[in-house]
């Protein structure tokens, strides 16, 4: 063969195996760039979900909007608080209620020297969009702050018509910080394809800059229609590995020259050369594989993280009712505890009397069997009181209700010696309700008025259930001390509460339920010498 046929091959081998080379671990960053890519979005993607969810759920929040309705500064206050008490949970930068003017009513920094309270945000466009079309989301700076940050607004609307607006702000610095330190930088556009996220903050609301020899991926954002995400990694690597497959190939391809012009010496080292450059393929596409299948757990994982955090940030209400479930628990121990202990011993006595008296063997295993249905009963009523509410209204057994309520307090009333009074629990009457949703209403007032009569002699708790052709009226009242005049007027306050250990949000979830249930829990006016008296309507059904 002519040395110049074998020479211009040599050159196209040596080329061939730098471009394979390059390729495939070009292709390597570029997979792995598109994974940590992804792993970012779906990072903004799960903030922009729980902010979104926040200002959704306060667009249905009846506070928020009798607040808007009626004008009145004592309920703007309330929900104030509220947006302060959530923006801290919720890790939102500032949550604040707007009304139709664009005057902020209520604020989560309704405290602070630099309060959004009595601010007007008509200018900004998620507060005209929203006017207009129910949401919007802005990119832009804060007026007090000068900080930039994503607002995200919803519009709360009352029998149809636009009452107010609901602005949740959110920062990234957080984020953006853990961008900076990675090797791969990135940053997010808006529609406009101005940036508004960068790992370099100085790129921020200009245009993004050119790739400049990196390689980059992009990733559209799904909870902010028209952002993309941009992330670029260092191209040396794929340069670098195609200058080694070159020289690799260079020194496969010296080696055959050296072999002289024997043909038998000259096939085996090109079957050499194949079986090393097949295996260089399989060794990288393996470490290729190797490292993808590490990327996706690591992807996976922290998409279970986020999806578990989301979850637990929505049961708030779950949370208050399972913390009552754990008051209980401990006194219906000691009920399941008692029949454990009664069984163990009639088991042992069937043992022994097995063979000489069956017949009271017989009587030890009906026993047996009566104190299981006992234990049954009470894990059915623990098991339905602790599962997790499906929101679905329909007609509830009023006796049911309460007696499931009963037997969850039994044993924390009878430590205190306390009588519990049911009248007029018509075994026909229903309600429209949620089974679940409504013993944790009772369950909560009737721990209350226990907790009331600690120190009251004879005492008395009297539940009478009356009803209309429309209503159905669940009056609870006891003989104990009563309320305290101070705690009166903020009972159903968030955090307002006389006891020690209390947190003060039970009788506020409790008035909640029954605002979802379509009616309404109060307390009456206090009278002299008498006790506790909380009144629950509810729908009849």
């Amino acid at each position: 063969m002519p040395r110049a046929l074998i020479f211009t091959g040599a050159c196209l081998a040596v080329v061939a195996a730098f471009e394979v080379s390059r390729r495939t671990v070009r292709a390597t960053l570029l997979n792995e760039a598109q994974i940590t890519a992804q792993s970012r979005v779906q990072t903004l993607e799960s903030i922009l979900a729980v902010q979104r969810a926040v200002a959704g759920t306060l667009a249905d929040d009846g506070l928020a909007r009798a607040a808007l309705v009626s004008g009145d500064t004592d309920l703007a206050e309330q929900v104030s608080r509220k947006l302060e008490y959530l923006r801290a949970e919720t890790g939102s930068t500032i949550i604040y209620l707007i009304d139709t003017e664009g005057l902020t009513i209520s604020a989560s920094n309704w405290q602070e020297p630099v309060s959004f309270v009595g601010g007007n945000y008509a200018f900004r466009e998620y507060f005209r969009k929203a006017v207009t079309e129910g949401r919007a989301l802005e990119y832009a700076l804060g007026r007090n702050s000068g900080r930039p940050g994503l607002y995200l607004s919803h519009d709360i609307r009352a029998e149809g018509e636009l009452v107010g607006i609901i602005v949740v702000k959110m920062e990234f610095e957080a984020m953006e910080a853990g961008w900076a330190r990675s090797a791969a930088p990135s940053h997010v556009t808006d529609p406009t394809g101005q940036v508004v996220l960068a790992s370099d903050p100085s790129l921020r609301f200009s245009q993004p800059p050119a790739a400049a020899g990196r390689l980059a991926v992009h990733e559209a954002v799904a909870g902010a229609p028209g952002w993309q995400l941009t992330l670029y990694t260092s191209a040396a690597a794929s340069w670098r590995a195609g200058i080694g497959g070159g020289l690799v190939m260079s020194a496969v391809l010296a080696l055959v020259f050296a072999l002289g012009r024997r043909r038998r010496r000259i096939i085996e080292a090109r079957r050499a050369v194949k079986e090393a450059a097949l295996q260089y393929q399989r060794d990288l596409e393996q470490a290729v594989e190797d490292r993808t299948r590490l990327l996706k757990a690591e992807v996976e994982e922290r998409r279970n993280a986020e999806e578990r955090l989301a979850h637990m940030q929505g049961e708030l209400v779950q949370a208050n009712k399972l913390a009552t479930l754990g008051q209980v628990t401990a006194g219906l121990a000691h009920e399941v505890n008692q029949p454990l202990a009664t069984i163990r011993l009639l088991a042992d006595n069937g043992v022994a009397l097995l063979d000489d008296d069956p017949e009271e063997t017989r009587a030890n295993l009906r026993q047996i069997a009566g104190m299981t249905e006992r234990i049954d009963r009470i894990t059915t009523q623990l098991r339905g009181f602790a599962r997790k509410a499906t929101g679905e209204l329909k007609a509830v057994p009023v006796r049911e209700v309460i007696e499931a309520s009963v037997l969850l307090t039994a044993s924390r009333r009878r430590a205190r010696g306390a009588q519990l009074v049911i009248r007029g629990d018509d075994p026909d009457l229903k309600v429209r309700a949620e089974a679940v949703r409504l013993e944790q209403v009772l369950v909560n007032l009737i721990q209350n008025a226990q907790e009331a009569l600690h120190d009251t002699a004879d005492p008395v708790i009297t539940l009478t259930v009356t009803a209309d052709a429309t209503t159905v009226t669940f009056d609870l009242r006891d003989n104990g001390p009563g309320i305290e005049p101070a705690m009166v007027g903020q009972l159903f306050m968030p955090f307002a509460t006389s006891k020690s250990e209390g947190l003060g949000l039970g009788l506020v979830i409790a008035r909640d339920i029954a605002r979802d249930l379509g009616g309404e829990l109060s307390l009456a006016p206090p009278e002299p010498g008498q006790g506790a008296h909380f009144i629950l309507r509810l729908q009849r059904a």
